[in-house]
């Protein structure tokens, strides 16, 4: 029997004004690369999504619109009710026009200038510029080092823990009994927790992605969770967000800084109708992908024990980001990434964007056959700069 949805057949997204594809000279300074960089897809979004969006484009009006109506509201409870067993107070929904942006009023909110905002290391590159460009301290805290975070949290300026959960770009999934510290350490020391769950929908199998509700507690301080369809369905490029936030207050607050102050009351309707046809229609699409990405991971772990066993590596426990460990391999970064450009033609993206040198990140969102290509060109590169150090 044929698979119900083809992800071998490569969709050219050159010409499409695609910040992976097209944009590759701006980070790399080479055109023609073959990307495996920003977090996106080279899938098309699930069918559903798609006949959803024609529905909608046949109607041929988009005037201002809202996303405080029922079909919204119950379609993200719906998708929490059957993916996480979690019913969500949908009172507590706000709307974005991306995590990131959500990100940055609930900073302004909770923080002055000079705070600290504690993160856990390596960290998304997109943290970091929101923190710092918000003249807000960064306090980074190594993943799994538990006296780390409470020192860092328990410093008088600390204000807000900003967590990715699952974790960008190691694709660690926090167990409830570490989501559970979290909260009790936060509560403890006054500190506001924003939740960035937006690759919560990308956990593999054997893993559980717990969502920040069922931790933060009735009353249980300042908190955040900050999400999009957009991450798993991949459709980014249509805008929207959304989130929960636990006090009416700052719920009230933060929609008002939105509607107002930021002039965002109308969100775009084709990512209302993406979101709504994804979380009612499309987990049979995003179960089928999920797994294909998986078994992407694991023909990178097969290729890379083969040619470069010293690593050890193993695929990561969410996510379609392969964040893979060089240390071990003794190769100088900046001369890796020559030979990758110039030789290789890849672009892999370098683990010092994430603050964390030595390791790099292989976006595997993608039909085998590039990531075959991507994860051979690696190994060839590791071993040409390893065995010479020209690389040559």
């Amino acid at each position: 029997m044929a698979a119900l949805y083809d992800f071998d057949t490569a969709i050219d997204r050159r010409g499409t004004w695609c910040i992976q594809w097209d944009g590759v000279a701006d980070r790399f300074g080479v055109d023609g690369l073959l990307p495996f960089t920003i977090s996106d897809m080279d899938f098309a979004t699930a069918p559903e999504v798609l006949a959803a969006l024609r529905d909608r484009l046949d109607h041929g009006v988009f005037g201002y619109t809202t996303w405080q109506q029922d079909d919204f509201r119950s379609a993200v409870a719906h998708w929490y009710a059957t993916r996480y067993g979690t019913e969500i107070d949908t009172g507590q929904l706000v709307y974005g026009p991306s995590v990131l942006s959500q990100l940055s009023q609930l900073l302004q909110m909770w923080t002055e200038e000079g705070d600290g905002v504690v993160v856990h290391t390596p960290t998304y590159d997109g943290f970091r510029k929101a923190i710092t460009g918000l003249g807000r301290e960064l306090r980074g805290v190594p993943v799994g080092d538990e006296e780390a975070l409470v020192r860092e949290l328990a410093r008088p300026d600390a204000r807000v823990l900003v967590l990715c959960s699952p974790h960008n770009p190691t694709g660690r999934v926090w167990t409830a009994d570490e989501l559970t510290r979290m909260a009790e350490l936060a509560e403890r020391y006054g500190v506001a927790v924003v939740s960035d769950e937006i690759h919560a929908d990308f956990v593999h199998e054997g893993y559980v992605h717990v969502p920040w509700t069922r931790v933060a507690g009735a009353g249980g301080g300042r908190w955040a969770l900050i999400t999009s369809g957009s991450k798993a369905f991949n459709f980014p490029a249509l805008t929207g967000s959304y989130g929960l936030i636990g006090d009416p207050a700052d719920r009230a607050e933060f929609l008002r800084r939105m509607e107002t102050a930021e002039g965002l009351a109308s969100p775009a309707v084709l990512s209302l109708t993406a979101h709504i046809a994804a979380y009612r229609e499309g987990g049979p699409w995003l179960d089928a992908v999920r797994a294909y990405v998986a078994g992407n991971l694991g023909h990178v772990a097969e290729r890379l024990s083969a040619g470069l066993p010293e690593l050890r590596w193993e695929p990561p426990q969410a996510g379609y980001l392969a964040w893979i460990d060089l240390r071990t391999a003794g190769v100088d970064d900046a001369e890796l990434q020559r030979v990758l450009v110039e030789r290789e033609r890849v672009a892999i993206m370098g683990g010092a964007v994430y603050g964390a040198p030595g390791f790099v990140r292989l976006n595997v969102g993608c039909p085998r056959a590039k990531v075959e290509r991507g994860v051979e060109a690696l190994i060839r590169a590791v071993k040409a700069v390893r065995s010479s150090p020209s690389g040559v």
